[in-house]
């Protein structure tokens, strides 16, 4: 049976409808009012969206692609909200929906002492709503609306704790580094209504191979490949959303805000937004090599340098962070040699794992008083054991062990990267084999840091503080004291963490092959013949079972057992070495921790460049000529003719008659003068 306009509807506007109870009357539903509407709307929301997808896969349902209510319609031009939920499309409402409703069952123990309880969930559910009607969307505009607007939650969301300057910063940052890319994103959405006369999917689409020899131009002898400059534009949008070099340092510096928004952020939203938009787009994406490369490359170097960063990191969450950077590089990089198969199905694996280990690095802030440090924890295993057992299953999701979910997305990707000719596949290949290696280092880094070994936090007497003082410097008096010893977390907590370690374990044996193989997808990719490299690899597949039994053999499994070897020397056996090596390797220790200087650069040519034109223009335009000229001058000029007028008007009658005389004369003058002269020939 067809899918139904009421139940899309409602999988769209149920999480903004508990949104909008939770923000308006948060005071009058109170805390428990606030988590129930907002849980109750993402549940319908979860469960409709389960529903929709069995149809599509079992339920023989076809695609829906329908306007539902006109924008505006301006002559030939308009614009609908509509909905298009193909295979695509109903994966990316079920991770969305699933990962954000745990979300919100977990913030009920992890925000319980926030004041801003209700606020948080009300933005939460705003975050839901805005990046469904993002991958439901049915035309370009629809796109932007929901492209936009889970900028705007996210700005709101990393600021929430806004008290605190560290929190203003990331937010103005994630803000203005966004808006980069929006910029760009809304250049190829214009090129598309410039080149192809519309800006519905499916317009476009059969209208995209008109592309094909049409060109922009630029200056008088320059002219570009127009399908290279609307898929750089659409992409560079990507790159802000998604968080690719050099747009990608906004992204650690969101965690600042409360760890279940990292975990969305991170997992099932606004990062994920740009790789399903280069997805969805693939029919035009298809159209030009050199845009495929560009896309390649971009995400090749992400996917290992960014990695590179969390080695060195000692925040839990960063280290989460930048894994999140080098895993949406891995998807990047899958889009740029056309296995669009690949990085959706990776993006879902991804979000079970990676919500998995936000998480799960929230529930250990909650044992440690809200320290992040893993230099201040160790052998948390013994008092969170739910907590130790979930994070190593999305950890080892995360580096690629052999039957996980992320087995078979990322190895998958690294096959593709090899399979593929395309320039710039050979660099590729490399950044994603050595990332694998370095994904694996800093991991069980982060395991054994915050798990294993000795103890390196005390338990001291502490007065005035409750468990939750994320306001003030992590709530004890030094780093690695704390006022009572570690326990697990609440059940709301722990539960969403089993949850997702279930699929972040089985989801991949069970899908991979259909996913990637088996063209699931259908219509909703596009791929040519010529690049599909997915296609190769489906000759090959042997199935789930024996293909989890080869990666014990492969090459990027080789690279991770080597990083668990030594990081299980080092930290288990030999913690003084990591010590040694830090001091012995501290040229390239300082790189990485300085992040390559990027931040630095951009503060100091764009922050700081951008003050000192403004102040510039300020002092010779708006100081001088504005203020100076228009405002004061005109002020001076004005009082200079009223004290001249004002000296005229003295009061004596004597004075008024003389001027009347004179006045006279000079009248009677000027007639006898000009008045006599002969008149002009």
């Amino acid at each position: 049976m067809p899918l139904s306009t009421s139940i899309l509807l409602t999988i769209a506007l149920a999480p903004l409808v508990g949104c909008l109870l939770a923000g308006f009357l948060g005071k009058q539903i109170g805390r428990a009012g606030a988590h129930s509407v907002t849980i109750l709307g993402l549940l319908v929301s979860c469960g409709l969206a389960f529903y929709v997808l069995y149809q599509l896969v079992w339920g023989g349902a076809p695609n829906y692609n329908q306007d539902i209510y006109t924008w505006f319609a301006i002559g030939k031009y308009s614009a609908s909200v509509g909905f298009m939920v193909d295979r695509l499309t109903a994966m990316m409402m079920v991770v969305v929906t699933f990962v954000s409703l745990l979300v919100h069952v977990y913030t009920i123990g992890y925000m319980a002492d926030d004041d801003g309880y209700q606020r948080f969930f009300s933005y939460i559910s705003l975050f839901t709503f805005s990046m469904l009607m993002l991958v439901m969307s049915n035309n370009f505009l629809q796109l932007f609306f929901g492209w936009e607007a889970v900028g705007l939650v996210s700005y709101l969301l990393i600021g929430f704790w806004f008290k605190r300057p560290t929190a203003i910063f990331a937010n103005l940052k994630a803000f203005v580094v966004n808006r980069v890319g929006d910029f760009g994103f809304l250049l190829g959405i214009s090129a598309v209504l410039y080149f192809l006369g519309s800006l519905d999917y499916n317009t476009v689409f059969a209208a995209a191979p008109e592309l094909a020899g049409k060109t922009l131009q630029i200056t008088a002898n320059t002219q570009w490949d127009a399908a290279t400059v609307i898929c750089i534009c659409l992409f560079i949008g990507a790159m802000g959303k998604s968080a690719q070099v050099p747009l990608h340092v906004w992204l650690p510096d969101s965690m600042e805000g409360p760890t279940p928004i990292s975990a969305l952020i991170h997992a099932a939203t606004m990062v994920t937004a740009g790789i399903f938009m280069v997805a969805r787009m693939s029919p035009l994406f298809e159209l030009s090599q050199t845009a495929l490369s560009f896309v390649l490359v971009i995400g090749a170097t992400g996917a290992l340098f960014t990695g590179l960063i969390g080695i060195v990191q000692n925040d839990i969450k960063r280290v989460v962070a930048y894994s999140t950077l080098s895993q949406l590089g891995y998807m990047t990089v899958a889009l740029g040699v056309s296995a669009y198969a690949g990085a959706v199905f990776h993006l879902m694996t991804h979000a079970f794992f990676k919500a998995l280990l936000f998480l799960g690095a929230g529930s250990v802030i909650i044992a440690m008083h809200h320290e992040q440090d893993m230099r201040y924890m160790g052998g948390l295993r013994k008092y969170m054991p739910i907590t130790w057992i979930t994070m190593w299953i999305g950890s080892l999701a995360l580096v690629a062990i052999p039957f996980t979910s992320g087995f078979y997305s990322k190895d998958a990707i690294i096959e593709a990267v090899g399979e593929s000719h395309r320039w710039g596949s050979g660099y590729a290949y490399v950044c994603v084999m050595a990332g694998a290696f370095v994904t694996a280092l800093y991991t069980f880094r982060q395991m054994y840091l915050t798990f294993h070994g000795k103890e390196r936090f005390t338990v001291v007497a502490h007065h005035g503080h409750g468990h939750h003082d994320e306001h003030d410097d992590h709530g004890h008096h030094k780093p690695g004291e704390l006022a009572h010893a570690p326990h697990e977390s609440p059940w709301v907590v722990t539960l969403p963490l089993i949850l997702l370690a279930i699929p972040s374990l089985l989801v991949g044996f069970f899908t991979a092959g259909p996913m990637l193989f088996g063209g699931w997808f259908g219509s909703a990719i596009h791929v040519d013949e010529a690049n599909n490299v997915l296609g190769e690899m489906a000759r090959e597949f042997p199935g789930a079972l024996h293909k989890g039994l080869e990666g014990f053999a492969s090459g990027p499994f080789g690279l991770v057992l080597l990083a668990f070897v030594i990081q299980t020397y080092i930290y288990l056996f030999n913690p003084a070495l990591a010590g040694r090596i830090k001091a012995a390797l501290h040229p390239l220790w300082t790189v990485l921790d300085r992040k390559y200087w990027i931040d630095d650069l951009y503060f100091a040519v764009f922050a700081k460049g951008g003050q000192k034109l403004g102040r510039l223009f300020w002092k010779a335009g708006d100081a001088a000529v504005i203020d100076g000229v228009m405002v004061d001058g005109t002020t001076a000029l004005t009082h200079r003719v009223a004290a001249g007028m004002r000296r005229l008007q003295s009061g004596y009658l004597y004075q008024y008659a003389f001027a009347m005389i004179l006045g006279l004369i000079l009248l009677l003058g000027g007639y006898w003068l000009f008045g006599s002269m002969p008149a002009a020939q």
